[in-house]
């Protein structure tokens, strides 16, 4: 089908548009909307609980088997796994982008099933979870009691029963996490009564296993002729605390009974005490929502919202549920703000075009080419499964300023051939079409041809370029393919010559404006030329700017700081605690208390929750805490001082006198997934498997140099070993003696301060543990165990405390291991005017002086992916630029020519990161992508050149003489191309508000290359053309081929 046929026939060219614009449509209320795509890698966490266990003991006997059975799962990246004196073992597992996270869950539990045999009992029995990392924690709830009027075990449980479940069944909830803990049934033994009574902690775990129990005790008259059958159904276990109080513990000689009653109290408590809760100073629970891979965001968010409302109407009288943290927030405020940059580029395109082309009618193709195109894209990614994000946005948004090029060469073509006095729309178009077609099809396979490589790239920044180009690549194909169909079509019906300015008649303002256009243009193209011969003059300066711009490129490379993505306002703020180690919780909720005073007026913070007990950095301890800081919206904060840095600022420096305290407040991650906090995180490892302390020392040197470097601005670790603790020993010769195995002592002090998991209580619907342990006061020091005693063979009691030596010692709340190695993490963040690459960069340059032989250290997060992107980011335009250079070579059937058209692109992409380093801006990859981009543009702009030069060359003119020409003839296209993305640009470069960062650093990339490289390109390649195309009639002159010989009735007939 030729494109004539399209001119011929333009209401199929219609059809066509119309066809993609209703798929468009269609696919645009269809596509999911979220954040970022999936770009962490997946993740599978393993939790297992050992009650009463400090991390030392955790670590040694259920951290280190499971490990070492889940080391080189398959698709494994690397593994970090912690273990806490509050018995928790966690264990995350990190797989290559692209692995299947419910594969990899099935892969991590099927290794676990063959640990479970070197795992303590009472760890099996609680079970262990494992669980895939959901996408990414889309919305924080807050339930509270305002007046005080609940406490927070009852705002926990409320929130576990009546509102965590329906959460979890909306569509797209992968996981309802509540921060608090679980309904118990506390047994809280008085060690003075059981002596009394000889019983041991044992004992009363016994009696819940032979009474505290679910039997199936059958049917009777079944298999037989009796009338009726009768279904015996036993009470099962125990539901209130009242039934546990009156089970017998045994009889006593005077033939009462001993009820548990007598020598405990049961009450309703929690199965942990590790936690304290507040919302605005409130008592409060909070729970965290995370969305499962695939689903849209922004839908489960609103079905969450209204859920909630529901819930709302429905709450007690003193009870509130408030939003901490919404993602739906940002992703709406960033989508209107991309999509206000979006409509305000279109505007500025179609203004440039109208000036070039001074008429409505000529502006009216490109505008519609823009339209027909954007919307078409949509299709696009929902075949390709794509989501509408943050990148697939930005890209609509860069694409703007390319997809209005093919049909501006249309139109300018077409303008062209009313210039040389064409009347008839229709002969223009056709005649216009017959040349410009080949070099349609030509720039525009190369512009896409840049994104080709980089879909095949693995890893995050492969999901960032893959998303990006393939979504800008295809949005310039459907323009091209609108430009061969409804452009032509269009310009045939509608477009008509500038009125005749000869025939003394008014003339209309485009007439008018054509008039005045023209004699400037002129002056302009008569410059331009005498530029051009000032430059082919002096052929050696070309050659000494072209060093200069590939030496500056190289220079600005090495120098301008480097980033993964910039840092946006998410209006989210986290504070960590950590208070002296051996703090007790209450000692704790005093420093977080006076934290809370200081920070609660910054007018900048709407609301806040606030968690004693455990912390984002610093993990589960008595000894740690954390806010999380919900930010004014952003259209009350525009003020200078609003932002989220001065507010993080300000939080510094209302609270850097409480001494008792460490404190560190950052803000979120931009990419989800990667970790908590923005800024980097390493892990320090000792591979020789020596002392902790030895490696917290070597630890504590690099920190401080890290400290003294310019680039960061703080680095620490929440790592401590002076938690105080005694080191118990047991006398096993005196246990011997007495008759007494040192298994049982350490059962009484189990039972008795550990507490044991006995059995399960069924209340609310719901399973709870029934916990055994001696009550707190009898369990507040030393003292407390010679009141504690233990029972012989010959059912004799005895203290405890005779059996044990206790020494003094200080150790670790904490225990983290990466990758089978013992480690210590360190947080840190860039100081102000440098970038996390710089960072990185450090403490790379840190760790080789620091760290002595037997020592490493990794990246963790964020921090490890950027550390890695590094290299590959130089190959991928490596590859761009080569496979330009072989399209270009197949289409000029030559080796040379192609040349001119690659050499004219390092002057852009000075251009760029000289604008970046004028702008104070990183290379991070939505630098990159504009780089990218940047390549496809002026390569394709200096194919307008060649292609015209190379065509009149053929023709017979001089090398010279051709590339004089072209030069003359395609400064209009040139400079309409350039322009429209340049003003395409100008709202992103200027940008203000929600994801302002990441607007600014591809704007002013794009904006300073093509402004420097569109100036470059016009007087630069004419000269390389003329070098090269002299090199390839040299070197490779063209091939006189033999004649065709062909039989024509039996007669040999030459042909050329």
């Amino acid at each position: 089908m030729k494109i004539r046929t399209f001119i011929d026939r333009p209401i199929l060219a219609g059809v066509i548009s119309a066809l993609i614009l209703i798929l468009g449509i269609i696919s645009l209320v269809q596509l999911p909307v979220e954040q970022f795509p999936e770009i962490a890698p997946p993740t599978v966490s393993v939790q297992a609980n050992y009650t009463g266990a400090n991390a030392e003991t955790v670590l040694k006997s259920v951290v280190v088997p499971l490990e070492e059975a889940l080391n080189g799962v398959e698709n494994m990246m690397y593994m970090t796994s912690s273990a806490t004196n509050a018995g928790m073992a966690n264990i995350r597992i990190y797989f290559r982008q692209g692995t299947d996270p419910d594969m990899a869950t099935v892969n991590v539990q099927n290794r676990i099933a063959s640990a479970q045999g070197l795992l303590p009992t009472e760890v099996t029995r609680s079970g262990i979870t494992v669980r895939k990392r959901q996408t990414s924690n889309i919305k924080a709830l807050a339930l509270y009691s305002p007046d005080n009027s609940f406490d927070e075990k009852f705002l926990n449980n409320y929130l576990k029963i009546n509102i965590e479940p329906r959460l979890a069944r909306i569509a797209g909830v992968g996981e309802v996490n509540v921060m608090g803990s679980d309904y118990s049934l506390r047994i809280w033994l008085d060690p003075g009564k059981m002596t009394r009574y000889n019983l041991v902690p044992s004992d009363i775990t016994a009696v819940l296993d032979e009474q505290n129990l679910e039997a199936p005790t059958g049917t009777l008259g079944t298999e037989s002729e009796n009338t009726f059958q009768y279904v015996l159904k036993y009470r099962g276990r125990y539901e209130f605390e009242q039934d546990y109080e009156n089970m017998v513990i045994k009889s006593l000689p005077g033939g009462e009974e001993l009820k548990l009653k007598d020598v405990a109290t049961i009450e309703l408590g929690s199965r942990t005490y590790t936690y304290i809760g507040e919302v605005n100073g409130h008592p409060g629970s909070n729970c965290m929502i995370a969305q499962t891979s695939g689903s849209n965001a922004n839908e489960i968010i609103e079905e969450i919202d209204r859920v909630v409302e529901d819930i709302r109407k429905n709450l007690p009288n003193g009870m509130e549920i408030a939003d901490l943290m919404s993602t739906k927030d940002f992703l709406d405020a960033s989508i209107k703000n991309v999509i206000k940059t979006l409509i305000e580029a279109i505007i500025l395109v179609i203004l440039v075009v109208y000036v070039f082309l001074q008429s409505f009618r000529s502006t009216f193709i490109p505008a519609v080419s823009i339209i027909v195109s954007l919307i078409g894209t949509f299709a696009f990614l929902a075949v390709a499964g794509f989501s509408l994000n943050m990148l697939t946005l930005f890209a609509l948004v860069l694409v703007i300023g390319t997809v209005v090029d093919d049909a501006i060469v249309v139109v300018e073509a077409v303008q062209a051939k009313f210039d040389e006095g064409y009347k008839s729309p229709y002969l223009a178009t056709i005649d216009a079409m017959g040349n410009i077609t080949s070099a349609l099809v030509t720039t525009t396979f190369v512009f896409m041809a840049v994104f080709i490589p980089v879909s095949f790239m693995g890893g995050t920044t492969g999901t960032f370029y893959t998303q990006f180009g393939l979504t800008m690549a295809v949005a310039v194909g459907i323009s091209l393919l609108n430009a061969m169909t409804l452009s032509p079509a269009l310009c045939a019906l509608i477009m008509t010559p500038h009125a005749d300015t000869g025939n003394g008649g008014k003339m209309s303002f485009s007439s008018r404006f054509h008039v005045a256009f023209d004699t400037a243009f002129h002056r302009v193209v008569m410059k331009y030329k005498s530029g051009v011969f000032f430059m082919l003059k002096r052929k050696w300066l070309a050659v000494v700017l072209l060093v200069v711009a590939g030496s500056g490129l190289f220079f600005l490379m090495r120098t301008t700081k480097t980033g993964l993505v910039p840092q946006e306002d998410m209006g989210t703020v986290f504070i960590d605690v950590r208070t002296s180690p051996g703090s007790n919780l209450a000692e704790t909720q005093l420093v977080m208390d006076e934290i809370n005073r200081r920070i609660k007026d910054i007018p900048q913070i709407r609301m806040f929750s606030k968690i004693t007990g455990n912390a984002m950095i610093s993990g589960q301890g008595a000894a740690n805490g954390m806010f999380i800081v919900r930010l004014q919206d952003w259209n009350e904060r525009t003020e200078e001082g609003d932002d989220i840095n001065s507010v993080i600022s300000e939080i510094y420096r209302r609270t850097a006198d409480i001494a008792s305290a460490d404190i560190m407040v950052f803000a979120p991650p931009m990419i989800p997934g990667y970790g908590v906090s923005s800024g980097f995180e390493i892990y320090v490892q000792d591979q020789k498997g020596g002392k902790i302390e030895d490696l917290l020392s070597i630890t504590r040197q690099m920190i401080d140099k890290l400290n003294a470097r310019p680039e960061i601005a703080r680095a620490t670790t929440s790592f401590d070993n002076k938690f105080p603790q005694f080191l118990v020993e047991v006398d096993a010769s005196r246990c011997k003696r007495n008759g007494i195995s040192p298994s049982d002592v350490l059962s009484v002090l189990s039972g008795y301060i550990g507490g044991n998991y006995a059995s399960n209580m069924n209340r609310f619907s719901k399973l709870y543990r029934v916990m055994v342990q001696a009550s707190p006061e009898y369990r507040l020091d030393t003292e407390a165990l010679n009141n504690m005693f233990v029972r012989n063979d010959e059912g004799e009691m005895s203290p405890v405390g005779q059996y044990l030596k206790l020494t003094r010692v200080y150790g670790a709340e904490t225990l983290s291991r990466f990758n089978l190695f013992s480690a210590i993490s360190v947080n840190g963040t860039p100081a102000d005017g440098y970038s996390t690459g710089q960072a990185i960069q450090a403490v790379r340059e840190v760790a080789a002086e620091t760290l002595p032989a037997g020592y490493g250290y990794e990246f963790g997060g964020m921090s490890r992916e950027e550390a890695s992107t590094g290299s590959s980011t130089t190959i991928i335009f490596v590859i761009c630029i080569v496979f330009i250079y072989l399209i270009l070579c197949a289409l000029y059937e030559s080796l040379f020519v192609p040349i001119a058209v690659i050499l004219s692109v390092p002057f852009g992409l000075a251009g760029s990161f000289l604008f970046a380093k004028m702008f104070g801006l990183e290379n991070n990859i939505y630098l990159q992508i504009g780089l990218l981009m940047l390549i496809g543009l002026l390569a394709k702009t200096a194919i307008l050149l060649t292609e015209y030069a190379s065509e009149r060359r053929r023709q017979g003119m001089s090398i010279s003489q051709a590339a004089v020409s072209a030069a003359q003839v395609r400064l209009r296209p040139i400079l309409m191309t350039s322009l429209t993305m340049i003003f395409g640009m100008l709202p992103l470069m200027f940008a203000s508000g929600v994801g302002a960062n990441g607007n600014i650093s591809i704007g002013v990339g794009t904006v300073g290359g093509m402004l420097i490289g569109t100036v470059a390109l016009l007087f630069i390649v004419p000269v390389l053309f003329i070098i090269f195309q002299y090199l390839q009639e040299r070197f490779m002159p063209e091939r006189q081929l033999p004649k065709l010989e062909k039989k024509i009735n039996n007669q040999n007939i030459f042909v050329q």
